[in-house]
């Protein structure tokens, strides 16, 4: 694409551009060192994948949107942010321990924050992209969603979980989903899966193989902000466990929960996890 093309490119096109970019630099990335046979060299790929991925992704922004901000997970704040008017929330690669393995399951978040007074948190999002370039995938804020389905017949439902920090009393809360679930008539159970980046596990319930996603030990904007705007546009439940919005491009940029799902799971799972944390 030429430099004149490039200029007429939306904030959409910029963020799907770029994403995917990124995503295939990875891919070639984890080609060329071949197999990953020890310790020291997966390492050594996590830490290339995150400069090289963030590197590109910033200088693309300096090219093609030079007067706004970068938040990114491998830069330097730039305290700017907190006065901008439009902030790109972007993680380079969400889910480093997973691309180091040589799974499927990490991701590129792109998200562009923008000032809006009228907004409930003071802020929207919009022109997310989660980038899952393993999978030959990509979910965006301006994919046509499908109509939101219902909860499965012929399977438990699944919650999608952290592999090395799920809540502590997520067991019990399971054990209590399921069994309101029962008395609806869904007794199939519940069960709990783990997957590496937020992007991935809210990817898991987009594409009908999971229902939620819960996590209780909190992470960084840039881990959460692309996959829930896209949650939102896909029609999912995105909140704080406690049902309030999530504020992004905040001071320290700390997200301390989120629970994402189906709207007609979503408040029986609260509900579970606020008895389970009560037992």
């Amino acid at each position: 694409m030429s430099d004149r093309e490039s200029e007429h490119l939306d904030d959409m096109q910029v963020s799907a551009m770029i994403a995917g970019e990124a995503g295939a630099l990875l891919l070639d990335l984890r080609d060329a060192f071949g197999p990953v046979d020890s310790p020291e060299i997966a390492d050594e790929l996590r830490k290339a994948g995150d400069r090289r991925s963030h590197e590109h992704i910033v200088a693309r922004f300096a090219e093609l949107r030079p007067d706004d901000v970068v938040l990114s997970e491998e830069g330097v704040d730039d305290p700017a942010r907190l006065d901008a008017d439009r902030v790109w929330i972007v993680d380079p690669l969400d889910g480093t321990r997973e691309f180091g393995q040589g799974r499927s399951d990490f991701a590129v978040h792109i998200v562009l924050w923008s000032r809006d007074e009228h907004a409930p948190t003071g802020a929207i999002l919009s022109a997310g992209t989660v980038e899952l370039p393993a999978q030959k995938s990509a979910r965006r804020t301006d994919d046509i969603a499908p109509a939101i389905r219902g909860l499965p017949d012929d399977r438990p439902v699944r919650i999608v979980a952290s592999r090395t920090r799920p809540p502590k009393v997520l067991a019990a809360a399971v054990d209590i989903l399921a069994a309101k679930l029962a008395e609806h008539g869904h007794d199939r159970g519940v069960e709990v899966i783990d997957v590496g980046s937020v992007g991935a596990k809210v990817h898991e319930i987009l594409s009908g193989r999971a229902e939620a996603y819960v996590h209780d030990t909190g992470f960084w904007e840039w881990d959460v902000a692309a996959p829930l705007a896209v949650a939102h546009a896909y029609g999912l439940t995105a909140t704080h466990l406690d049902g309030s919005p999530v504020a992004f491009n905040i001071p320290r940029p700390y997200v301390t929960d989120l629970i994402v799902g189906l709207p007609s799971l979503v408040l029986d799972l609260q509900a579970a996890m606020s008895e389970a944390a009560r037992a």
